[in-house]
């Protein structure tokens, strides 16, 4: 028996928010924003999360031409739930049709799609399952702080998903590794949500964003490293066994200095944050989905997925690719169309 990741799909929010509209309301620039991220625009929803983790799942199921009442759990990734009960997962096991699978949300912040990927993993390999709706996604713009530029340039909104399932063929994950640093756990904190949520807060800032740069960068890029090195270690690999890297769109800077430590090429890793920004847990199928649309997932290849988030947490997961990089059958689906620009959308939000 194997396992394989037989279908994607993404969902983008059609409102796109540029370096230039952020300078109309920050105190910032193109040069500025691109220099320090590398980051050019991102997508602000006006749709709900589930609305945009359902449109991903349709077309992940039609690549893989999955009937949803096939899928055996639906696990969803993000730090931005669109509510505390009901799970978001279950909202988009409704949405999809199936009233029988497993349906649960969990956060790891922005290492959330790795630590899926593990689990959905773990859960067929071990027979518990046979097929898995693995779901990324974030509505970041609902929590940011509009005026806070070191965080509002950084983000953006989306979704994407992935159909794992037992196949006959050999294709397995060959090790990952999952780490959380609690030490560093207000280095990057949402404070004011949740049980301890202060509803007397100023407007200004009412989540309680903190976000520490430099601790955050200097530990993404030591522990991307390290689980990558660990994870190869323990598949009996070499950095030049793998193919592809898909990591964690967080930051280029980020990303060329973890590719510097590992001695890994940038041609071989995976980076589309130019158009979409840090979308957390959404990044990494998203990215996934963008290169296998296009061609740069080969067959049989072997592939890297890496990232580092809140908490802090970090992930290494090294798999085989399966034979097939072309969808079965395609989706229509889509999120309605917006009337609001993405600053309306922003202007909206802050209130």
């Amino acid at each position: 028996m194997g396992i394989e990741i037989t279908g994607w799909g993404m969902c983008a929010p059609p409102s796109i928010l540029t370096n230039d509209d952020l300078s109309t309301i920050l105190d910032t620039n193109d040069e500025w924003i691109t220099a320090r991220t590398g980051v050019k625009e991102r997508r602000i929803t006006h749709t709900s999360l589930s609305d945009m983790g359902t449109v991903a799942a349709q077309h992940a199921l039609a690549s893989a031409n999955k009937d949803p009442k096939d899928i055996d759990a639906v696990i969803m990734a993000t730090c931005t739930p669109q509510y505390i009960i009901p799970s978001t997962a279950s909202i988009i096991q409704k949405n999809i049709g199936n009233k029988t699978a497993a349906a649960f949300d969990f956060n790891s912040a922005c290492s959330g799609f790795v630590y899926g990927l593990t689990t959905a993993y773990s859960l067929i390999s071990s027979g518990v399952m046979k097929n898995i709706l693995l779901v990324g996604g974030e509505k970041v713009s609902f929590f940011l702080d509009w005026t806070a530029r070191d965080t509002a340039v950084l983000f953006g909104d989306g979704a994407g998903a992935v159909v794992i399932e037992s196949v006959d063929s050999n294709s397995k994950l060959y090790s990952s590794k999952l780490t959380c640093n609690p030490l560093f756990g207000e280095a990057l904190m949402l404070k004011n949500f949740g049980s301890s949520m202060n509803f007397d807060r100023n407007k200004d800032n009412y989540f309680g964003i903190s976000f520490v740069g430099q601790e955050v960068f200097k530990n993404a890029v030591k522990t991307m490293a390290r689980l990558a090195e660990e994870a190869l270690t323990e598949a009996n690999l070499t950095i030049d066994d793998i193919d592809l890297c898909i990591p964690h769109q967080a930051n280029l800077r980020i990303l060329e200095a973890t590719a510097r430590r590992c001695h890994f090429p940038m041609e071989k890793m995976i980076v589309n944050l130019d158009k979409y920004g840090n979308t957390s847990a959404g990044s990494i199928p998203i990215a996934l989905t963008e290169a296998i649309e296009e061609g740069k997932v080969k067959p049989n290849s072997k592939m890297l997925f890496l990232a580092f988030g809140g908490g802090l947490t970090g992930a290494a997961a090294i798999i085989d690719w399966g034979s097939r990089v072309t969808s079965i059958k395609t989706s229509d689906a889509a999120l309605p169309e917006s009337d609001k620009t993405a600053l309306e959308l922003i202007k909206e939000i802050s209130g």
